[in-house]
């Protein structure tokens, strides 16, 4: 298995600064251990005018079978012959990422304290693999790496050079030509190799979509082919690729309205009025901003964040310490695993850490550790349940749970024709099961007071366009009790009331 990758001298240096970018000395023959066998990193050419570095990975298929036992590559359906028997020892694969990320990690960060200036330059770069799986032909191949700054050659190799009659077979001889930087180039092929191959050598977990979306990142979520990158590199997992594609959404709307991706949650931002110099507060701020001043107007202390994702608005709740206690729950692990990194749960006083709970479960089923709070939230939560399955999220919060105070929040439709960007007919994300209409909103909200002895009233979130409304509508329920301390069977709005 094997890749060389070449650049050529000019003005800003010799081109065996390529050993200095690679960390990497063109004098020695270095040799380094990985879980499937050895990676030789040589220089068969090495002066001022041209410098190639070449990496051989001698894959040892006993090894890469015991670790396997039998999955990825080696139980691939078009393996051939065996598992001892196929193409990985010589055709590049995720074998050959992997390696370049293990050989090569200094230089795919972009790290270089000897040259800094040349490790951020782009350089003339000519990379060679000269067997290549690529299932989806050659047009594949270009489609891939083009979109990246690349001129690509791929010539498809004939399936045996004796009897043309067979055809070609699916590996391809690649020669990638441009002026990248060199950590870009690395991370191009990091992820690209397996996508092309269409196959992992390993178990794909939750953690690969961490690591997509790192080297993917400044490239993958502009690319055209973002969708068939991230379903293959996942090996069509389907919820990991989903999980990518939302975190890669908004990657792509926060570079485009130049903001930190944090600020986008959910929902998209409100547009900046014309002629308006600042910056508007972006909408995911402005309602964790209305929903404080519902739960510090309640007077809770005791709050629930149901559907948490990953914690913005329980890091808001745990800055005010007029929120005793602070419950965030999900029913993504991985969601919470992330929003203890980001709360820093690790490294959290003693105090503080006793004012915070993170906990899994399903707002489908009655729980009864949610008993007994003075509020909860369901901030963006709603539209991501199919219709059928709301009875049973109404049911277990408004019902089993019984709050005193409930805040929710959805996006309101109507404003989407305010987003140039979104197409006609789009949904702001693409796990939203339905978006409600201003009127669809209260009716369902006015429904669900009504059965579970609630009144509530309706509130704009951002700027309350006068024809389609605000982008983010809230509803406030308070429960209501009758004269015997129980709760009322009627309900009542601020809209009722007036």
């Amino acid at each position: 298995m094997f890749l060389t990758i070449s650049t050529t001298g000019s003005a800003a240096g010799p081109a065996t600064d390529l050993g200095y970018l690679l960390h990497k000395h063109p004098d020695r023959v270095q040799v380094f251990a990985t879980s499937y066998g050895d990676a030789h990193v040589f220089y068969p050419q090495a002066d001022a005018e041209h410098c190639t570095a070449a990496l051989l990975l001698d894959v040892d298929p006993p090894a890469l079978v015991r670790r396997g036992r039998g999955k990825g590559r080696g139980g691939a359906p078009d393996a051939a012959l065996a598992q001892y028997v196929n193409d990985r020892p010589y055709a590049a694969s995720s074998l050959l990422a992997v390696a370049l990320r293990t050989v090569f990690s200094s230089a795919m960060r972009g790290d270089c304290r000897e040259l800094p200036e040349r490790a951020a330059a782009p350089l003339p770069l000519r990379i060679e693999v000269p067997a290549l799986p690529a299932r989806g032909g050659p047009a594949l191949v270009a489609r891939l790496f083009e979109p990246l700054g690349w001129q690509v050659t791929a010539e498809q190799v004939p399936l045996d050079g004796y009897f043309p009659e067979w055809g070609p077979s699916r590996y391809v001889r690649l020669v990638l030509e441009g002026e990248l930087r060199l950590s870009d180039a690395l991370r191009h092929l990091y992820v690209l190799l397996p996508v092309l191959d269409d196959a992992k050598h390993y178990w794909v977990s939750p953690d690969e979509v961490d690591k997509l979306l790192r080297f993917g990142d400044g490239w993958l979520a502009g690319h055209p082919e973002q969708q068939l990158i991230t379903r293959r590199y996942l090996a069509r997992r389907w919820s990991l690729t989903r999980e990518a594609n939302e975190r890669l959404e908004l990657v792509r709307l926060a570079a485009a309205d130049d903001v930190e991706v944090e600020e986008f949650d959910n929902a998209v931002e409100a547009e900046q009025p014309e002629g308006e110099q600042e910056r508007p507060t972006p909408l995911a701020v402005q309602r964790r901003e209305a929903i404080l001043a519902g739960l510090r107007a309640a007077g809770a202390a005791r709050v629930l964040d149901l559907g948490c994702g990953q914690g913005q608005l329980v890091a808001a709740l745990l800055k005010e310490p007029r929120f005793t206690e602070v419950v965030g729950v999900d029913v993504s692990v991985r969601a919470l695993e992330i929003a203890a990194r980001r709360l820093h749960l690790d490294r959290m006083g003693e105090r503080q850490s006793a004012r915070l709970t993170l906990l899994q479960g399903s707002l489908a089923y009655t729980d009864k550790r949610l008993k007994g709070y003075d509020a909860a939230v369901l901030s963006e939560v709603v539209e991501h349940l199919d219709p059928p399955r709301l009875p049973a999220l109404e049911h277990a919060v408004f019902g089993a749970a019984r709050p005193r105070t409930v805040i929710v929040t959805t996006p309101n439709v109507e404003f989407n024709v305010r987003w140039e960007t979104l197409p006609a007919g789009h949904r702001r994300h693409a796990d939203h099961r339905f978006e409600w209409t201003r009127a669809e909103f209260r009716e369902w909200a006015q429904a669900v007071a009504g059965r579970y002895g609630y009144t509530v009233d309706f509130r704009p979130v951002g700027p309350d366009d006068p024809e389609v409304g605000p982008p983010t509508q809230l509803a406030h329920f308070t429960a209501g009790t009758g004269s015997d301390g129980q709760p009322s069977d009627t309900t009542t709005t601020k809209e009722d009331a007036a």
